[in-house]
Formats: structure tokens, C-alpha cells, sequence
């Protein structure tokens, strides 16, 4: 697996480096080494990202490696692979060791971070609403977690499976976050992107752009539905993922423990199950995560009896149980 971090607009960060086009940052058997150029002048420089010092150099180029977006970018995603491949043996967002490129310092003043289906992006925020997308690691893990979905049960976006494709990311977003940490359930804050709000949303209240815990609660940027009987028809997938998402939440702390061991598992195999397809909806997936939950741990009835009263919770019991 290779980690490639392009960099864009990188005079406005590195005053003798006018002339570089790009910057690609490559990981090859723990080095860390950036390509830098070629500049105008067709001039190219090898540079350690970690130890800031020059490899190699076919010219005088000088370069202080303090770009901290730079460095985020570049361990978050490599922290990612790694939760992806301990928790759940995958192999890359694609699990085939799909090399996974970033761009960094997008636009001007871009107020987002996306998976573009290929890649990861992103903007550096307005400085008002948002800062750097890079400074939340459960948003760099919520992108590339839709880089999963795509590979896996490629959920459609729009209507009850794009609310689930985002939801997907939410949670794994969460649960990498919470890895990291490593926190159990109870210790885990649950919200989504807290460290990308900036000064203006800060000062009104805001403290995250989604809770799991607390799907519409004030202080956050985007307050969602937690229950079925509030889901917006033909909304916006953002907003209806506060459904699944409190789904999980409650499952996760009903089990216990770390949300990676039994709740992040059923999720995962519900995520990527042959029965999985584009299509599917709320009450699909509450299926296959209820079967998965007794398929992976038959011998713990906390873990589907926690899955199953969580869906039921949010308005989607089990079909076949009358109620």
C-alpha cells in the first residue's frame, strides 16, 4: 500500500518554491520521501517529510517541511489503512492495496474535504466557519471510508442509501477517531468534525458538525433526525444519516466496550456482505447487521439483543417480529 499527498497552491505556504507545480509525497517501506517539482527550470528535489532534511537534489531548493496540513494529511491516512487493516483485515480503501492519494490546500478558502471516487481533497477551510478539513481525523476517516462503500456494497446517493452511504462514513469516521484513542464506548464524545468549525460557528454554540449521540442537538452545525418517523423523503443524505446514526450509537453503548471489538465488526460485515447492493435501505441494512451480529458472535446475545433494540429504537424493528 502507498500513501501519495499532493500538495496545491504551494507558493502561498513555501516562498522559495514559486515555481513547483506539485508536491507527491510517497510511503515505501516506512519513508517517508516527497518529489518535489519538477520547477520551471526542470529542477527536482527528494525530500524527507519526516525529517525535514533533502535526500537528493539535482538543484538548490530550500524547504522547511512545516506545512502542518501537509503532515496531517499524510499520517491521518496512513492511521487510517492501518484501523482499516488491524480492526478488519482490509487491505486499502479498496482491499487490494490501492495506493491513496490526497490533495491538500484545494481552491481558495474551500470549505469541505471529499473522496472524488478516486482520491481524497482538501480545502482549507474560510477561516470563519470552517478551518483546515485536515485537523478532524474522523472526517479524513470519513472520507475515506466512502472509498470503502464504493468498493464494497456501493451504496446508491440519494434517498434512504445515500443517508446510509454517509452514515457509513460517520461511523467508521467515529470509530477510527475512537481507536486512536483508544476509548471505550462510554468515553467516546461521539460527534463528527469538531475540529474543523471555526471562530464564527465556535462563538454561536457550535461544537461539531453531527453528534451520534444527539442527532438534533443546537450545537450542532447540522442537526439531523433520529428517528424514522422524522426522515425527510428525497432529503439530503447528510441530514437523514442521523438515523443509522444513532443506530450504531446505540447499539455501540448498549455492547460496550471499544466500538472496533463487536459493534464496528457487524457494521463492517453488514458493510461489505454479498447481500449488500446499491440499493439498499434503512431496513435492508438494519437486516443484515441484526444477521451479522448472531453470525459473528453467536455465543454473546448482547451483541444482537444491543443491534436489534437499537434499530427498534429509531423506528425500524425486525419485520418478523409482531409488534
Amino acid at each position: 500500500m502507498t500513501v501519495l499527498l499532493q500538495l496545491q497552491a504551494v507558493s502561498k505556504h513555501y516562498g522559495a518554491l514559486k515555481a513547483v507545480d506539485n508536491v507527491n509525497v510517497a510511503v515505501d517501506d516506512g519513508e517517508a520521501l516527497a518529489v518535489i517539482g519538477p520547477n520551471g527550470a526542470g529542477k527536482t528535489t527528494l525530500f524527507n517529510l519526516i525529517t525535514g532534511d533533502a535526500a537528493a537534489t539535482t538543484g538548490r531548493v530550500e524547504f522547511d517541511g512545516s506545512d502542518m496540513t501537509a503532515r496531517r494529511a499524510f499520517d491521518t491516512t496512513h492511521a487510517v489503512i492501518d484501523f482499516y487493516r488491524e480492526c478488519f483485515g482490509r487491505n486499502s480503501v479498496d482491499d487490494a492495496g490501492m495506493t491513496v492519494m490526497s490533495s491538500i490546500h484545494y481552491g481558495v478558502r474551500y470549505d469541505n474535504a471529499f473522496w472524488n471516487g478516486s482520491q481524497m481533497t482538501y480545502g482549507d477551510g474560510d477561516g470563519r466557519v470552517f478551518t483546515d478539513f485536515t485537523r478532524s481525523d474522523d472526517v479524513i476517516g470519513h472520507e475515506l471510508t466512502h472509498g470503502v462503500t464504493q468498493f464494497t456494497a456501493g451504496l446508491d446517493y440519494s434517498d434512504e442509501p445515500g443517508a446510509l452511504n454517509e452514515s457509513v462514513s460517520d461511523v467508521f469516521g467515529a470509530i477510527f477517531h475512537q481507536w486512536r484513542r483508544k476509548q471505550t464506548v462510554a468515553q467516546a464524545d461521539w460527534l463528527v468534525g469538531p475540529d474543523v468549525l471555526g471562530p464564527v460557528a465556535v462563538e454561536k454554540g457550535y461544537t461539531c458538525l453531527r453528534d451520534l449521540a444527539a442527532p438534533g442537538s443546537r450545537h450542532c452545525l447540522s442537526p439531523q433526525p433520529s428517528h424514522y418517523r422524522d426522515y425527510l423523503p428525497q432529503g439530503d443524505p447528510h441530514e437523514n444519516s442521523g438515523i443509522p446514526n444513532h443506530a450504531f450509537y446505540l447499539a455501540a453503548t448498549t455492547i460496550g466496550g471499544q466500538a472496533w471489538e463487536k459493534a464496528g465488526k457487524v457494521w463492517y460485515a453488514a458493510l461489505t456482505s454479498d447481500k449488500a447492493q446499491p440499493s439498499t435501505n434503512f431496513g435492508d441494512f438494519a437486516s443484515l447487521t441484526r444477521a451479522t451480529a448472531k453470525s459473528l458472535f453467536p455465543r454473546d446475545t448482547n451483541v444482537y439483543r444491543g443491534v436489534d433494540e437499537a434499530w427498534t429504537r429509531v423506528g425500524i424493528p425486525d419485520p418478523d417480529i409482531a409488534v
